[in-house]
């Protein structure tokens, strides 16, 4: 294995154990997580604009944002997915 190659797994594994810790936090059982993941999707305008009068608050917004889409890759997303998401771009990408 090259020395690339190593690294590539070494990051594919990291990838997949960091969705395995989002996973475990946020369960997909009812309870504290779920009501966090709701309070969460409120706060971060998970389902609606986050366009407002002034750039300043439509980049709070934006930033909010940015975050629940995070958690939710990393919850419905496979690992697959996250790879081809967050891995490395090759030309043509």
């Amino acid at each position: 294995m090259t020395p690339i190659q190593a690294l590539i797994e070494h990051t594919k594994r990291f990838l997949a154990g960091r969705a395995g810790s989002y996973r475990r936090t946020f369960p997909k059982e009812k309870g504290d997580a779920q009501r966090v993941l709701k309070d969460l999707a409120s706060f971060c305008r998970a389902h609606e604009t986050v366009f407002r009068p002034t750039e300043r608050e439509t980049g709070i917004l934006i930033g909010r944002q940015e975050v629940w889409l995070r958690i939710q890759q990393h919850l419905k997303l496979t690992d697959d997915e996250l790879w081809a998401l967050f891995g490395p771009r090759t030309k043509g990408d």
